[in-house]
């Protein structure tokens, strides 16, 4: 059979950027620096790049993509990128030159040139004293090099230079380096920086042509369930067509390997090269993993890792991330490389203590260490934060300007809306800044003067705010905020060591954070000053409505599908997760049968603030006690707030000693320790003959996420619609989308309320085998405004009275 071209050559791509950095990487991981010592600070410089492009004449061109191929024998090696600058012109090669035009000693290496050249420019946006810098960062050089390498190569140069110019981000202040390179010197440089890398190209070209084998002969690992099959299909057929899909999957459909197996099959078909599965629960993660192993068992050839939060992973007693503190720390950047490659070459799923063992045979930072390895795998399972959140997310996969060829998918994607809400909003607090301020007296007059005026803005907000107030602006306070960042980086360019820096680090963080995030407020966002009940004041950049940066970080994958059990409205989450207008949605069929569940409305109760009391809290506990005497086995209450359920826990207690029943009786705490949700978790595995009823928070660490199956839980009952409580920022929601001709209490509090009650209601029938009650205890949900919410699988439900729901409960259990 005749190998096609694709077959014949297959093209492996590397950035300039990550090829550099990977290769050049040495030394310590050091957090006593501030930002100005992470790449990340880089990333922050697209509007200074373009003014300072624009600045340019006309022999400058701008953003220059530049493209190399290597030919190997098995492959061809894709090394590219964008040049910030290409430029003919004068060129001062005798030495680097600031930006006021004060010389510096020539370099060594410099060469003869005319008085007109070719030369790369290379823009870095940076947090640091510009007139500090003895040299430019050598891994922005060699990204410059390799840039002049194939500019010169391409158009038959004998030299070429490279000018790297840095720029503060605060101040705007410019300085230059300039270089001029020999063809043969940059050539040689060149080769070997490519010998270097092809032990890791390699080895990928490898595993990946033995992956797209092993994904040819996958089959389905199950019997398609009723409806399941059109779901893989319109999975594949979003991913094939590069859309967003949003999916309402009923608990059973098997919305898992629905996802994951049709990702895989299009990764095999050439449509993308890396799977994202992201979601914001551990134990979410933990079936995607399961799913990738059960196609493994089937000869599905992948690398798989779980990403572990860094406080997890951390093997000191603090996380201190210096060379001081932590022994991993100390030449991470030494070893690192070899310590991905060796387990690369053992192991295909990467496991927490796989991850802890390697890093301890290499003395290496775990957290890092698991990036790392990432970097190389075929799936990733972690949680939103790391694809989303702006002062997070995963740069080596998704720096500006680099769509990757990546799929999404996002489990539990009801869950994302708040979650992004919190990733796109920052604070400040004035009383952070006095803090600070008395930290730095002895240190920094000039800092504690920028703080003084930061907190003069904050103070004449304060004036002005009885509880909370919208701001159209916060003034002068950004200039004054952007100079305090600026002192703070220069003070931390050199590692200090003093009482309560932690604090100060803290500090820098959230502020840059909050400068960061500023730059990102639009119509989108609310910017408004609260005093808090505690007495500080708070400043808050408030995104609102998140959709619109939602979308550039989904325009980094090829397809996006997000997917839950709950996700209605779909309009409504369409709306908040994607700006696109073209996104698909679809509705996948229940395989459960309604005579599975008793789905019963309290027609005569209400939670609303106006009916609460000794009288209403009797009426619940008596639905409550009706609906649990009807059979033995284990229950679950849910309730709006902690202090509505021990209201109504009170109440309920004494009525089930009056009527001599012999229930075992369990409550939910707030800030419960891990160990202790398992040992709440644990009384539900039990094998018993009486009955537990468990009273538990609606949208709480057990309102979902838990799969408790067959007879370890026969019953939900929801007290109240979920409506979440009210605030400030649920005023400002509510009119925020009232003025925008849409339904501002639905968005804020209608429909975050229904999604933590179907959320509810899903835990009790998880498999075919299953039986139980659901009961809903709020007159509210009888209103037609809530009929559109409901399930479609809902159809068949009663309206009781006590007495009623007493009748529908013995028949129900009789059946």
């Amino acid at each position: 059979m005749k190998k096609t071209q694709k077959e014949q050559i297959q093209e492996l791509h590397i950035s300039v950027r990550n090829l550099v950095e990977f290769i050049f990487r040495e030394g310590d991981i050091d957090n006593r620096a501030g930002k100005l010592a992470s790449a990340e600070a880089m990333m922050e410089g697209s509007r200074i790049h373009r003014k300072i492009q624009k600045s340019m004449d006309a022999s400058y061109s701008a953003e220059v993509p530049l493209k190399l191929e290597i030919a190997t024998e098995d492959y061809m090696l894709v090394v590219e990128g964008r040049a910030d600058g290409v430029a003919f012109g004068d060129f001062a090669a005798d030495g680097t030159r600031t930006a006021d035009g004060a010389e510096l000693a020539p370099r060594a290496e410099t060469v003869e040139t005319p008085e007109k050249i070719w030369y790369i420019d290379e823009i870095k946006g940076v947090y640091r004293n510009l007139a500090a810098m003895e040299q430019p960062v050598y891994v922005h050089k060699a990204q410059a090099m390799c840039y002049a390498y194939i500019y010169a190569l391409q158009n038959q140069l004998e030299e070429i230079g490279v000018q790297m110019t840095y720029c503060n981000l605060d101040t705007e202040d410019v300085r230059y380096f300039r270089e001029v390179f020999a063809w043969e010197t940059l050539a040689e440089w060149f080769e070997e920086l490519i010998r270097e890398y092809r032990k890791w190209a390699d080895w990928q070209i490898a595993w990946k042509r033995g992956r797209q084998a092993s994904i040819q002969k996958l089959e389905f690992p199950y019997p398609y369930r009723e409806g399941q099959k059109q779901l893989v299909t319109d999975v594949y057929r979003t991913i094939s067509r590069r859309k967003t899909l949003f999916i309402e999957a009923p608990t059973g459909v098997g919305k898992t390997i629905s996802t994951i197996f049709p990702a895989v099959k299009a990764v095999g078909e050439g449509l993308a090269d890396r799977i994202f599965y992201l979601t914001a629960k551990t134990i979410t993660a933990t079936v995607a993993k399961e799913t990738f192993q059960l196609l493994e068992k089937q000869g599905y050839q992948a690398k798989i890792i779980q990403l572990t939060a860094k406080e997890k992973l951390c093997m000191c007693e603090e996380m201190e991330c210096n060379p001081l503190h932590c022994p991993y720390a100390k030449g991470h950047y030494d070893r690192v490389n070899d310590a991905v490659f060796d387990l690369l070459q053992k192991s295909d799923l990467f496991t927490r203590e796989e991850i802890l063992e390697q890093a301890q045979n290499y003395m290496v930072c775990p957290f890092e260490l698991s990036l790392d390895v990432a970097t190389w795998a075929d799936n990733i399972l972690c949680d939103y934060n790391y694809v989303f959140d702006p002062n997070v997310y995963l740069k080596r996969f998704f720096q500006e300007g680099v769509k990757g060829d990546y799929i999404f998918l996002v489990d539990e994607a009801h869950n994302l809306v708040d979650r992004s809400r919190e990733m796109y909003s920052e604070q400040l607090y004035k009383e952070d800044l006095l803090a600070v301020k008395r930290i730095m007296k002895p240190h920094s007059h000039a800092i504690v003067r920028a703080l003084d005026k930061c907190n003069k803005d904050m103070l004449e907000m304060k004036r002005e705010c009885e509880t909370y107030q919208i701001l159209e602006s916060v003034g002068t306070l950004t200039f004054h905020l952007m100079r305090l960042a600026s002192l703070m980086d220069e003070f931390l360019e050199k590692p200090r060591d003093f009482p309560e820096k932690k604090t100060v680090m803290d500090f820098y963080f959230a502020l840059r954070n909050f400068l960061g995030i500023y730059d990102l407020v639009d119509d989108h966002y609310v910017i408004y000053s609260e005093m808090q009940e505690d007495g500080r004041f708070l400043l808050k950049l408030f995104c609102v409505d998140p959709s619109r940066n939602l979308q550039k970080c989904i325009e980094k994958s090829n397809a996006t599908i997000f997917f839950s059990a709950t996700l209605l409205p779909v309009t409504y989450y369409k709306k908040l997760l994607s700006t696109a207008e073209d996104n698909y949605a679809i509705y996948a069929r229940s395989t459960f049968d309604e005579k599975q569940r008793l789905l019963a409305f309290g027609r005569d109760v209400s939670t609303k603030y106006t009916r609460r009391g000794p009288k209403e809290y009797e009426k619940i506990a008596r639905y409550i006690l009706t609906a649990v005497q009807g059979k033995s086995g284990n229950y679950m209450v849910f309730f709006p707030s902690y202090k509505f359920m021990q209201d109504v826990y009170e109440v309920f207690v004494r009525m089930e000693e009056e009527s001599g029943s012999d229930l075992q009786l369990l409550m939910q705490r707030s800030n419960m320790k891990e160990e202790e949700r398992e040992e709440f978790l644990a009384a539900f595995e039990e094998e018993r003959e009486d009955t537990l009823v468990a009273f538990c928070v609606m949208g709480g660490i057990f309102g979902e996420g838990i799969d408790l199956k067959n007879d370890r839980l026969i019953g939900a009952i929801i007290v109240g619609t979920g409506l979440p409580q009210i605030s400030h920022e649920r005023e400002i929601l509510k009119n925020y989308y009232d003025e925008r001709g849409m339904s501002g209490f639905d968005y804020a509090f209608r429909y975050p309320g229904i999604n933590k009650v179907l959320q509810a209601a899903g835990r009790v029938i998880r498999t075919n085998e299953d039986r139980g009650i659901i009961l809903l205890l709020d007159e509210r949900f009888l209103q037609p405004d809530y009929e559109p919410l409901f399930p479609r699988e809902w159809k068949e439900r009663k309206v009781c009275s006590l007495e009623q729901l007493k009748q529908e409960v013995a028949a129900f259990w009789n059946q």
